[in-house]
């Protein structure tokens, strides 16, 4: 490889989220974190040099991207790779897709009205819907046979029973690892379409896709779905760069725009993260090879922990992921309830994992492990859990 993945990099004593908080979050010092979504390597040496640059300007007033090279480098980049043919005036920025989605649970739905999202699912969806006054409806996904699956009549029954506005997607999905085929998304569409609900997509792991499946863009199935739909993509997560604060979202219809764009001038935000600028043009123009490398260590790190629970852990089950770096593990074999599980992770194995309950009712006897990280530690953290399950 080009890249080195495998150097272990200290984030400790740099305000990372990921590994200075622990006590303020509520777990022992020094336990290993695999939990939040961001990756222990550096990001593409494009980006840096991009940075350091920009750095060496030494002026860091208002800024925006003007002209055509900024927009250029996006479009390129979902062309590519999804097939997906923007336009410039899709284009609004802003600092991360939580915040998009909050902003546009406000533009597209009224207090008090029904928002549908599909758990298990990231967390700030929840959050997102409840904490701006809406109503949330959950459709949950099904999970038989090691694989989920959506329940598209329960999908339509609580979209025409609770009135629901809104459907936040979560495509490819986090955190059950579903990269979802195209009569699945055609069919939440068709009934989305046929009850006049709008879509919030967040494909932000659209670029992490293991080989044997396709990302679809959702807005891209139809011109009708494209109408109606607000696409939220950043190369944070792609590249590393979630600090940087960049997003880019994609609105075709311009009242959708308009609206959704009142509603983020009422936060005060107006040009962003000139760094963030800086960073997402340099890589989606520069990226894809140090991209192709990540994606064959990721595969490898996949490759490890399936065969390490196999032979060791057999009675913990992996969900087989079709995309992200983001893996989710079936302890229910275990027996044990969600808080015993918990202590058992933390004090015995000590390991920091995201527990599966915050992402829903259906989590429960769950956990998601963050792989994107050197493969010692991913090695460091399964023998913890093996002595740590063998241990009881």
């Amino acid at each position: 490889m080009s890249y080195s993945f495998d150097t272990l990099i200290e984030r400790r004593g740099t305000d990372s989220l990921k590994y200075d908080f622990a006590a303020i979050r509520g777990k022992p010092e020094g336990i290993l974190p695999l939990w939040v979504a961001d990756m222990d390597f550096r990001s593409p040496p494009q980006a840096i040099e991009a940075l350091e640059e920009r750095c060496r300007h030494g002026i860091f007033g208002y800024s925006d991207a003007l002209g055509e090279g900024y927009f250029n480098a996006l479009s390129k980049w979902y062309s590519e790779r999804f097939g997906w043919r923007l336009s410039p005036e899709w284009l609004i920025k802003t600092p991360g897709v939580v915040y998009a989605i909050c902003a546009a649970i406000r533009a597209l739905t009224k207090e008090g009205e029904a928002v549908l999202i599909q758990q298990p699912v990231y967390y700030h969806f929840s959050e997102s819907v409840v904490e701006n006054g809406r109503r949330l409806v959950v459709n949950e996904l099904v999970y038989s046979d090691g694989k989920y699956s959506i329940d598209l009549e329960d999908f339509e029954e609580k979209i025409k029973r609770e009135k629901v506005k809104l459907f936040i997607l979560c495509s490819p999905h986090n955190p059950v690892g579903r990269v979802w085929k195209l009569d699945e998304l055609a069919a939440m569409g068709e009934i989305c379409l046929r009850h006049g609900v709008k879509v919030v997509s967040d494909e932000i792991h659209a670029d992490f896709v293991y080989p044997g499946n396709r990302h679809k863009v959702f807005a891209d199935l139809s011109p009708e779905l494209e109408d109606i739909t607000i696409t939220c993509t950043a190369p944070t997560k792609t590249f590393n760069l979630a600090g940087l604060q960049i997003s880019n979202i994609f609105i075709s219809n311009p009242e959708l725009g308009r609206r959704f764009k009142q509603e983020v001038i009422k936060t005060g935000y107006s040009q962003p993260n000139i760094m963030g600028l800086v960073a997402c043009r340099a890589v989606y123009e520069h990226g894809a090879s140090w991209l192709a490398e990540l994606m064959e260590y990721l595969g490898g790190n996949l490759n490890f922990v399936r065969r390490f629970l196999a032979k060791e852990l057999p009675q913990i089950r992996l969900v087989e992921p079709e995309g992200t770096y983001l893996l989710w593990l079936d302890f229910k074999a275990l027996g044990l309830t969600d808080r015993e599980l918990d202590e058992l992770l933390v004090h015995k194995a000590g390991l920091w994992l995201d527990a599966g309950t915050v992402f829903g009712a259906g989590g429960t006897g769950f956990q998601r492990i963050n792989t994107a990280c050197p493969r010692s530690i991913l090695e460091r953290a399964m023998r913890q859990l093996r002595d740590a399950v063998r241990s009881i």
